[in-house]
């Protein structure tokens, strides 16, 4: 049956595809510099593809969907693969999927027809995101290795893949074939990667993209000492040549002799009896997959038994008796239409992105987040800019990185505002720290819940039943604007509101009628101020005794305070000066709020006064800092090592050295819960 002539627009949308795919190859292969994302690139092959099937007079034999990937790297020498190292095809979706499975058991007539099917079992295996490599061995030794490259030739590599600790040298076991080559994957571990960039960032060197690229960029190093400095891995998927191996049955079984020989193999490779079963391990796979320490992109499924597989054979580029299902795209290429400023709940302003809306990591996406003013200095970007949205897992999505290439004219800087955009107050950053914060605390809007919901904890007014979602019920109401509205509550008001009975109504007003008597620790922690935990609002409590006294304080004076540093004392000295949250609390006591003052003891009044206390192990009711403050604030001194002249040992979880020389110098040491008890029982 002859064919219909395409239209010169067919030919030249193919023509442009071709240019496009040849370009996006160079890009991912040659430079490891990618510019779209995966699932882009396979719907502009899948785009080609389906012309060329159409209009056969298409097809050239350069195209890109007769060939694997670019031409190795002239910098290598070249090395010709005995058995072309393919690629594969894809599925987009479980009808794709069982389109496939069809067609495998049409061609090996397995049965078609309904009530008639036999299943056909598959080998299950990550597709892992890496760098393909070929590995020849000899007598069991080592002797090559190389790229996949084109698929027909590669980059000999073999003095950098020596170096991975966990590409065998030496094959051990039984019957090993005098010749060996077996394919697989080098890829880079999150981990590794993580740490990597973040020794390159120090030392002001180049950072990687993502993890596939770093393995990518190591292996292609002249010099291996250089990739011996890399925390790459290898895995194997597949035999390519061998001699005087009687291979085994299937391909799983395959895998699991190679593993005996020494070569690492997937611990999550599978089988599935059918190719529902196979469905159902990608959607295990994918939720698994944000819990992995390496990056998978997808699922390979191999038809298993290897008879089957030489009777199905192979189509240009690929062999047909295997396919890829990919994941979600992790990564997809958008527009930066805007930036808008959010206010978190502890005041750290930070910039979102407007994109325009893309579809990427099962979503689709159409805001991510900027994280602060240093992350849109590192990236560069503008508004207008075409940017790589990422999105992994449950994680919130963020611009990985911006096409320079692409900037429109247009593009404009993103502003940072100098004051916050909820309450318009005084913006401040501390030094070292990334984050811009909004100063105005108590009486900024965005930061209302928040500061309510803190207020009422447990460990601050505990007002039994003011929980998390009853408060955002009474703020989106407009039943409480600032703290002090709490206490204007009332029994009537409250049951109005939805799951809330009367019975609970009035049991919440009695209990914020209770909460009016407190402490001073307890209402200095209430109050949120930036960095003071409950042990240092005892100490701030204890030293100045009144809360009159604490408003009037000066830096020094707050720095004399044991557990305060310079930056803390800054903080409680803009919390207290600030007019607007004087206000509040002014309000909070005439609602009623009291507390008594506490008599301020000399150091040498304070029970500890003259003891030296040493803390070790690890502590479950408290942080070993607030455990030091408490100590501190009762007069004692904490060291860091037991001597003669220690006083006491508090020993926590899994206790070591300082333990056993306690014991050994007779010095008093008690448990965590020996220690609460006793604290209690003299503050």
């Amino acid at each position: 049956m002859g064919h219909t002539s395409p239209s010169a627009e067919l030919i030249n949308q193919a023509t442009e595809l071709r240019d496009q795919l040849i370009q996006h190859n160079q890009r991912y292969y040659v430079h490891d510099d990618p510019t779209i994302s995966d699932s882009e690139y396979d719907q502009l092959l899948r785009r080609l593809q389906d012309l060329e099937q159409q209009y056969p007079q298409l097809l050239s034999p350069d195209s890109p969907t007769q060939r694997v990937g670019a031409p190795p790297l002239s910098a290598f020498k070249q090395v010709r693969h005995e058995l072309p190292m393919l690629s594969l095809d894809n599925a987009f979706d479980d009808t794709e999927l069982k389109e496939f499975d069809r067609r495998m058991r049409e061609r090996l007539k397995l049965g078609t027809e309904e009530g008639q099917q036999a299943a056909l079992e598959y080998a299950c295996e990550p597709k892992l995101d890496g760098l393909a490599v070929s590995l020849l061995y000899r007598d069991g030794v080592f002797e090559r290795g190389a790229t996949r490259g084109d698929g027909e030739t590669g980059e000999d590599i073999t003095l950098n893949l020596r170096t991975i600790a966990s590409v065998p040298l030496h094959l051990s076991g039984d019957n090993i074939p005098p010749l060996l080559e077996v394919r697989g994957e080098v890829y880079m571990p999150l981990a590794g990667f993580k740490a990597f960039n973040a020794r390159a960032e120090t030392a002001d060197e180049k950072v990687f993209i993502n993890p596939r690229n770093a393995a990518a960029g190591s292996l292609r190093q002249l010099d291996s000492k250089i990739t011996a400095t890399r925390p790459l891995e290898f895995c194997i998927y597949s035999v390519g040549i061998s001699e005087s191996w009687v291979l085994p049955a299937t391909h799983v079984e395959i895998l699991k002799q190679l593993n005996l020989w020494g070569f690492l193999i997937s611990p999550l490779l599978e089988t599935a009896a059918n190719i529902d079963a196979c469905i159902a391990y990608y959607q295990k796979a994918n939720e698994l997959r944000a819990t992995l320490n390496y990056d998978i992109d997808g699922i390979v499924f191999k038809v298993n038994r290897l008879d089957y597989q030489q009777q199905l054979g192979f189509v240009a580029r690929a062999p047909r008796w295997a396919i890829a299902r990919k994941f979600p795209a992790e990564e997809a290429t958008t527009q930066l239409l805007d930036v808008e400023f959010q206010v978190g709940r502890t005041g750290a302003i930070t910039p979102v992105a407007r994109l325009d809306p893309v579809f990427v990591g099962g979503v689709t996406v159409s805001n991510a987040t900027l994280h602060n003013r240093d992350e849109i200095a590192r990236l560069g970007v503008k508004i207008g800019d075409t940017v790589v949205v990422r999105r992994a897992g449950d994680v919130i999505p963020q611009i990985a990185r911006v096409l320079l290439e692409d900037r429109p004219s247009s593009a404009r800087a993103i502003v940072f505002p100098e004051h916050c955009p909820a309450c318009e107050s005084a913006l401040s950053r501390i030094e070292g720290e990334a984050a811009v914060r909004c100063t105005a605390g108590l009486i900024c809007p965005a930061q209302r819940k928040q500061a309510i919901k803190h207020f009422a904890s447990r460990d601050a007014l505990d007002i039994e039943g003011l929980g998390d979602k009853l408060v955002d019920q009474l703020v989106d109401a407009g039943c409480i604007h600032s703290l002090p509205d709490i206490y204007h509550l009332k029994a009537a008001e409250l049951a109005a509101l939805e799951r809330l009975a009367e019975k609970s109504a009035s049991n919440l007003v009695a209990a914020i009628e209770a909460s009016k008597q407190t402490t001073l620790p307890r209402f200095l922690y209430a109050l949120g101020i930036r960095e003071v935990g409950k042990a240092t609002a005892r100490s701030l409590a204890q030293h100045f005794g009144s809360l009159e006294n604490l408003e009037e304080a000066d830096g020094d004076s707050l720095k004399s305070v044991a557990d305060v540093g310079p930056i803390v004392a800054g903080f409680v000295r803009q919390f207290f000066t600030n007019t607007d949250t004087l206000k509040v609390i002014a309000d909070l006591r005439d609602a009623g709020v009291h507390w008594p003052d506490i008599e301020v003891l000399e150091q040498a009044a304070l029970p500890l006064s003259g003891e030296t206390w040493v803390l070790t192990g690890s502590l479950n009711t408290m942080t070993r800092s607030d455990a030091k403050a408490r100590l501190e604030a009762l007069g004692a001194k904490v060291a860091g090592s037991v001597s003669a002249n220690t006083t006491r040992v508090v020993a926590g979880d899994k206790a070591g050295s300082k333990l056993a020389k306690a014991e050994a110098l007779n010095v008093p040491t008690i448990n965590e819960t020996e220690f609460v008890e006793y604290l209690t029982s003299i503050e």
